[in-house]
């Protein structure tokens, strides 16, 4: 028994974070003196269907299986995909076959919220959006949420563990709980005491909405600090009625009274339909449980290819398969001896030969970042 329910890193890179039916099956193979050499691949959809999904775990798969006998190529992290395989694997079957259970969990996962993240991006290219969705999942996953979040071009995030793995300072200022040990009346001390204490470089930014009418909160913040970056707005949907609205009067009584330098953030449940509707009256904002609570990609792996044959389960296309993106963003996913398209660009590239990682192959964060948001360009992703 451990305190938490949390497998450890041991337990993964030993392939003891795996479904039981595999242990069972090298178990049946090594007795029948079976290990043939096999192809997988990591597939989603199978044909492109005009739906893309972001690519983000690569990074995490490449060091789960980096140290076996296998090859492995994959789309980088943080390219779009739709249809087709974005991982191949091949090696004898034994030499992987535990690994399966916790390499789709990477990918999955990691892609899921990633694809909801660059749904929040597109929502408001030109918006401040930070992740707020951290306390809606297990703390040991947070880390991943977090950096999906960013290779999707989310500007930040608030969950300060994952900004130490992730080598990113953590975003956040203050909290209703803040205010209300202050208690009713007393918002005016609890905003100068943030600014006196916190580090100078820390966003002054005041939450307005604790007690009383979200104008009256914001001029009196206004009015209290000597520095005001920004107003939060963080008020329950049950209250806060037409938020636009609402967003719209802050708007203007900060104008009216000479803070139009002050900006204002919005937060609370929001989904890109509210960005989308509330981006020209508001400077930023935090997303929670839209990104953090994104439902996996349904990624499965399965056999292509057995000892040079191409072969698979019934409702799965056998054969080894390429996949392209074309100058005008198209998806194509061909056979591998088929012809290339003529304008046509390989995803999947070489990531790891004989356990080791191919020189050159970019794991980093920046450089998915990059790539996402070239690919979603090219792609339209997001277009209205």
């Amino acid at each position: 028994m451990t305190d938490f329910d949390i497998v450890t890193p041991d337990a993964i890179a030993e392939g003891r974070a795996t479904d039981a039916y595999f242990e069972r099956t090298e178990e049946t193979l090594e007795a029948a003196g079976r290990n043939p050499h096999v192809v997988t691949e990591v597939t989603a959809d199978q044909f492109s269907g005009g739906g893309y999904e972001l690519l983000a775990g690569v990074k995490d798969a490449a060091h789960l299986l980096r140290g076996l006998p296998v090859d492995v190529d994959a789309i980088p992290e943080g390219r779009l995909f739709d249809g087709g395989p974005v991982m191949r694997i091949a090696g004898n079957y034994l030499d992987f076959a535990q690994y399966e259970t916790a390499l789709l969990g990477f990918l999955s996962h990691a892609s899921g919220v990633a694809t909801a993240a660059l749904d929040v991006r597109t929502a408001a290219p030109d918006s401040l959006v930070l992740s707020f969705g951290a306390r809606h999942v297990h703390p040991s996953i947070a880390a991943m949420v977090e950096r999906s979040a960013l290779v999707a071009g989310l500007d930040g995030f608030s969950h300060v563990a994952a900004g130490e793995i992730l080598g990113r300072e953590a975003s956040g200022t203050m909290p209703h709980a803040l205010v209300i040990c202050f208690g009713p009346g007393e918002q005016e001390s609890a905003w100068r005491a943030f600014d006196e204490t916190v580090a100078p470089e820390v966003p002054r930014v005041a939450l307005c909405d604790t007690y009383s009418d979200e104008v009256d909160e914001v001029l009196r913040a206004a009015q209290a600090m000597d520095r005001l970056d920004s107003v939060r707005l963080d008020t329950t949907s049950s209250r806060r009625g037409d938020f636009r609205h609402i967003l719209r009067e802050v708007r203007w009584a900060l104008d009216s009274e000479g803070y139009e330098d002050v900006e204002i953030f919005a937060s609370g449940g929001l989904v890109p339909a509210d960005l989308r509707a509330l981006r020209d009256v508001a400077d930023g904002f935090g997303v929670g449980g839209y990104v953090s609570n994104a439902d996996p990609v349904d990624f499965a792996l399965d056999i292509v290819e057995v000892e040079g044959v191409a072969g698979a389960k019934r409702g799965k296309l056998g054969g080894v398969k390429e996949v392209y993106r074309t100058r005008e963003g198209g998806h194509e996913v061909r056979r591998r001896d088929d012809p290339e398209p003529e304008d046509g660009e390989a995803l999947l590239e070489p990531l790891v030969r004989d356990g080791e990682l191919v020189d050159g192959v970019d794991l980093t964060l920046d450089a998915a970042v990059s790539r996402a948001e070239a690919d979603a360009a090219l792609c339209g992703y997001g277009e209205e």
